[in-house]
């Protein structure tokens, strides 16, 4: 019989460990139980899960993600801008620590974990939502809190309401899930969180149907009056191929009830090679991730209409190819990528200062990353990534530092941050999840 360990994953899918041989489909069976998907980007590689406890029925998890990231534009403030993954330059750091617990027992369903580190400073202390009124702030130490319920229709129905890693995109926000170190441009912005309610409708075993309810766009409150609702889907007709497709849509600009976003992703992976126990290549794969949104309707407060589609829009894409060496232990992965947002409403890791609107030169950001992984044991990766960006405004951190003219705070009156159109970032990191 099988033993199932659900844990949940940034992309709303389910990974799950099977204490058994995998079959073939089976619509008759548990949702994605009949295969193996801890190959996929934005996936956990856990396959068996040793601190769960009472026949799997309550599952802590301890995560650890330690780095040191070097840029060749040497910021005298050691502090890095124009990404969402690396906070300092030339520090060892410690970007997220981590602890939760997770529980399925008698259909009851959800998962507690607390957050510490770095990359608090980079995501949540940006939650604009936090200004509006009091009583958000404290909530950034929570990485998921969530309590449902498990109805046995179909081939299962969850229902769930608390704060939730984001459908949004495909990688996950804790690095260690994803195939390259740093996020890709297209997922350093897009939601790494979202609170609100959420349901799973897996009608066989190889579909996924999770619309939501949320109170915005990674924001723990409401900017405007109105929620947000979303849509993720999944389908994996076969172990080797996933396709994904995430819809977003609310109001998230301050203040203007009318103003509406949407965003839209999908993705498809492959692996297209599997011999598990090859000691050259093992596995190869690759997942690509697409990206169009864009904002429409409302006025400044002149009464001036702000931009449409045709400006207040973004798109870009992201494609990795990663291939396993020596059966899984070593790996390594190439992505190019490309990303377009005009009138910058979601530059959110740019220098303080830059300038967004509908009269500013459109972002325009490109970049190629690689990443080399040694994975000894399911639970832990140390990682070594080189990656390379340029755009076509200054975006990032310069040598001279975005804080002030020594480099601490506070800001010297009169100083201008140095941002400059280029960054070359080199990275050592162990990530480890247990």
């Amino acid at each position: 019989m099988l033993r199932l360990l659900v844990a949940l994953s940034v992309s709303g899918g389910f990974l799950i460990s099977l204490n058994a041989k995998a079959t073939e489909p089976d619509d008759k069976g548990e949702p994605f139980a009949w295969g193996d998907f801890t190959w996929m980007n934005g996936q956990s590689r856990q396959k068996t899960f040793p601190l769960s406890a009472w026949g799997g029925a309550v599952t802590p998890s301890v995560y650890l993600d330690v780095n040191y990231a070097y840029s060749m534009n040497h910021p005298r403030d050691n502090t890095l801008t124009g990404g969402a993954s690396i906070a300092r330059h030339n520090e060892l750091a410690l970007n997220l620590a981590s602890i939760g617990i997770d529980w399925n027992y008698k259909h009851v369903i959800g998962r507690l974990s607390m957050q510490y580190g770095n990359t608090l400073n980079i995501v949540q202390d940006l939650d604009p939502s936090v200004a509006r009124g009091r009583s958000l702030s404290s909530l950034r130490y929570i990485r998921e809190a969530a309590i449902g319920y498990h109805f046995d229709v179909a081939r299962g129905l969850n229902v769930e309401a608390g704060i939730f890693s984001s459908y949004i995109g495909l990688e996950s926000y804790l690095l260690a899930e994803n195939w390259n170190y740093s996020h890709s441009l297209v997922g350093d912005h897009t939601p790494f969180y979202l609170q609100g309610v959420r349901v799973q409708f897996f009608p066989t075993s190889r579909i996924k149907i999770e619309p939501w309810l949320m109170n915005g766009w990674q924001t723990y409150g409401k900017m405007n009056l109105a929620p947000s609702g979303g849509l993720a889907l999944r389908w994996s007709p076969s172990e080797s191929v996933s396709l994904i497709a995430n819809f977003y849509l609310g109001t998230d600009t301050k203040g203007i009830d009318d103003r509406v976003r949407f965003h839209s992703d999908h993705s498809l992976l492959v692996r297209y090679y599997d011999k598990p126990n090859a000691r050259f290549i093992s596995k190869v794969a690759f997942s690509v991730n697409n990206h169009i949104g864009f904002e429409g309707g409302g006025v400044d407060s002149a009464g001036t209409s702000l931009p449409g589609p045709g400006q207040a829009h973004m798109i870009g894409s992201a494609f990795a190819h990663r291939v396993w060496f020596m059966r899984d232990l070593l790996a390594l992965t190439i992505r190019p990528e490309v990303f377009s947002n005009p009138t910058s409403y979601l530059a959110q890791y740019a220098p303080p200062g830059f300038a967004t609107g509908p009269n500013t030169k459109p972002l325009q950001v490109w970049g190629l990353t690689a990443t080399v992984d040694v994975m000894p044991t399911d639970f832990l990766s140390l990682r070594f990534e080189a990656i390379h960006r340029s755009s076509n405004v200054p975006y990032f951190a310069g040598p001279n530092g975005t804080t002030s003219t020594d480099g601490f705070q506070p800001t010297t009156a009169g100083f201008t941050p140095d941002a400059v159109n280029s960054q070359t970032l080199l990275t050592l990191a162990a990530n480890f999840r247990l």
